[in-house]
């Protein structure tokens, strides 16, 4: 169940599991109220009481549906609403079934030890909650009551994850079929709580014709493409990696991501530093090759004696001019040499990105691993846009580079430029430290001189690096994260299909 679906595929998958039976739309909306009830008295039977506020639609819908069936349970209930629903509806077909009083809303008081349960909109809202549906959060926010939310807290946003003015901090939500990017996205899925995912009904088989294209970044998506050694395989059929090092104040970046390329699989990692750095480098290094690359020239020869199959070029690289033919030199059309692209090596196109962009389309694959910022210096209009998800964002990036775009943060989004994208779940706060990022760039680089694909490598790459930061844990500096590699590494090469 890693699909992700958008409201409006969500809304798709109703009408087609309505259309094709066996439950039609009125009978799904009973199934999820259902799922709610079930979900609520696993885990808050012991609630003095039960406080529904229904809005307008069908989440309001589900929410009578809860009421009714609370009620039947001998339960405290009280039910709460802002209008009567539209004639003709399934909403206004479970208000009427439902013998629980109606108060209105405004006049909604939380009681102590009650459970809320908010049930005014779903993840289909796109407008900012004000009046009194927002009254009535505000009142729930300030009792710190416990909250069960019917598909999404209401305010936020299924699309993007974004509080559209106010939302409630749910301790449970419960959502049906497939999760919204809402539920995986940053601020929404804070609010969310525990999100359970309900069966109600709606068959696999809508996913046929719906065709989602994002997906949580789970094992499944990625696992058996991971390259597996040979007992035959030398160094170089593992995979070559070469890393662009900075100056010589500047070199531990290009050694972080080079431990990183060489503790997720590659056979050989060259670090290719400037001159005035080798004697830093050569202190510093053991198994990781030395060469020293001060121009296109020096790059072509190495190329020619021992070319790598992917680059990392940016982390401590500098932002002048040698970024950027070094950029075009990896990415020129003779070679199918892939490139991840970090840090500085990302700013130094935040003039001329329309350069970047053209040298993309190679033959080789290019990755571009921004955080917010760095996303901001190449795609300004798309950072400056606060309507739209760091889902569309990375999308949107994706499609214009000619890139795959790793978007990083506590949801890092990795997409495609034909619209393939993943969301992450499984990160943790350590990972927030100085060089984290470089080590993932090299982690992505060493997988795809391993013969994966892109896009399976950057989703492999950012899981793999979330679950080595949690098995490290408190006091984690980068350092750590590529030894902490073999055996988070091995867990799943085992489990993989071979």
């Amino acid at each position: 169940m890693d699909e992700i679906l958008l409201p409006a595929e969500m809304n798709e998958a109703d009408r087609l599991a309505a259309a094709a039976g066996p439950f039609d739309s009125y009978r799904l909306m009973l199934n999820a109220g259902a799922a709610v009830t079930d979900a609520i008295l696993a885990r808050f039977a012991n609630a003095e009481g039960f406080d529904v506020l229904c809005g307008p639609g069908n989440n309001g819908g589900d929410g009578y549906v809860v009421a009714r069936l609370l009620g039947e349970r001998g339960l405290n209930v009280r039910l709460w609403r802002t209008v009567k629903r539209r004639p003709d509806t399934d909403a206004a077909r479970a208000a009427g079934e439902c013998p629980i009083h109606a108060n209105a809303l405004e006049d909604f008081t939380p009681e102590p030890g009650w459970l809320v349960v908010d049930a005014l909109f779903g993840a289909g809202l796109s407008r900012p909650l004000e009046g009194v549906h927002a009254t009535a959060l505000q009142k729930v926010a300030a009792s710190e009551a416990r909250v069960v939310s019917v598909d999404l807290p209401s305010g936020v946003s299924g699309e993007s994850g974004l509080v559209l003015g106010t939302a409630p901090a749910a301790d449970l939500t419960v959502t049906f079929f497939r999760r919204k990017p809402g539920h995986l996205l940053y601020p929404g899925r804070k609010r969310c709580g525990e999100t359970l995912v309900a069966d109600i009904g709606i068959a696999e088989t809508v996913l046929q014709t719906i065709r989602p294209r994002c997906r949580e970044n789970v094992p499944a998506l990625w696992q058996a493409a991971l390259p597996y050694p040979t007992e035959d395989a030398h160094k170089y059929e593992r995979g070559h990696v070469g890393v662009f090092s900075g100056g010589p104040s500047r070199t531990g970046a290009a050694r972080l991501a080079a431990r990183g390329a060489a503790r997720i699989g590659a056979g050989a990692v060259t670090l290719l530093s400037p001159g005035t750095a080798l004697a830093v480098n050569a202190m510093h290094l053991t198994s990781i090759m030395l060469r020293r690359v001060e121009d296109a020239a020096e790059f072509a020869a190495f190329r020619h004696e021992r070319s790598a199959a992917a680059y990392v070029l940016g982390p401590g690289f500098g932002v002048d001019e040698r970024a950027r033919v070094f950029t075009e030199e990896v990415l020129a059309p003779d070679t199918a040499a892939h490139l991840v692209l970090d840090a500085d090596g990302i700013t130094a196109f935040a003039d001329v990105p329309e350069r970047l962009f053209a040298a993309a389309e190679s033959r080789g694959t290019l990755v571009l691993t921004p955080h917010m910022g760095e996303f901001a210096r190449l795609f300004p209009d798309l950072a400056a846009d606060d309507t739209s998800s760091k889902l569309a964002k990375a999308r949107q990036a994706a499609a214009r580079s000619s890139a795959i775009i790793v978007l990083k943060g506590a949801d890092t989004v990795i997409a495609t430029p034909d619209g393939e994208a993943a969301i992450n779940t499984n990160a943790t706060p350590y990972l927030a430290t100085a060089g984290s990022g470089d080590v993932l760039s090299g982690m992505i680089a060493g997988l795809m001189a391993g013969g994966m694909p892109g896009f399976s490598a950057a989703c492999a790459a950012v899981f793999l690096h979330c679950e080595a930061g949690k098995a490290v844990g408190p006091g984690l500096i980068a350092e750590d994260l590529p030894e902490a590699l073999p055996p988070v590494l091995r867990s799943y090469l085992q489990n993989s299909v071979q």
